[in-house]
């Protein structure tokens, strides 16, 4: 961490990992950021040497990351800069940021409630039932089949990346992606608070969805 930019938003990764954990949304070595500190140029075809993405490492607790521990890396998710290595799900961040110009962080957790849905086959977040979420999430949160990481993992979910800002992975947890890290964390923040109502409502004859 060395130029300022890094710094600026290596100190905001830890943040937001520091948040998670503190909110309950992982456990053990649960969970992953990634930021965009440089992109390619506008215009030019991006080359993977040309992009570089702040990353947080692998095997560590979001409890316990610094600023030491993070990792630079670029587009073929090869590591530039850092001694830590760089987790096995990195492959779907990448697979976001190769599909959308627009994105400038994803994050992913284990947010008990919309894990809970992940992992339970329900489609509860399938039609639109709360105006806001509409708003910053878009109609649906989708589920992305469940796939093993790497190569697999990433094809499952290459189909969403454009259209959807949110999703769940089957089995797995939750990721979300948006302009920088504020906006990403608060979706997923969001994807956590309409599957906690989603479940909620299930007892007294569940959602009514919007037209």
């Amino acid at each position: 961490m060395s130029a300022p930019r890094e710094r600026e938003l290596g100190r905001l990764l830890v943040d937001y990992a520091h948040r998670v954990h503190a909110r309950g949304w992982v456990a053990n070595h649960d969970g992953n950021f990634t930021a965009i500190l440089r992109r390619a140029e506008p215009g030019s075809r991006p080359r993977a040497q040309d992009v570089r993405i702040l990353a947080t490492p692998t095997a560590t607790s979001k409890a316990d990351v610094t600023l030491d521990s993070l990792l630079v890396v670029n587009l073929d998710g090869e590591r530039i800069v850092g001694h830590t290595r760089a987790f096995g799900e990195l492959t779907l961040h990448l697979c976001v940021y190769q599909n959308r110009d627009d994105v400038g962080a994803v994050v992913h957790a284990h947010p008990p409630h919309a894990t809970a849905l992940a992992c339970s086959g329900s489609r509860l977040l399938d039609a639109p039932f709360l105006p806001e979420a509409v708003v910053s999430l878009g109609p649906r949160v989708p589920t992305v089949p469940f796939a093993p990481p790497g190569a697999p993992a990433r094809q499952a979910l290459a189909p969403f990346v454009r259209d959807f800002d949110a999703v769940l992975l089957a089995n797995h947890g939750a990721l979300a992606w948006g302009r920088d890290l504020e906006q990403a964390y608060l979706r997923l923040e969001l994807v956590e608070h309409v599957a906690r109502i989603a479940l909620l409502a299930v007892p007294t004859g569940g959602v009514v969805p919007l037209s």
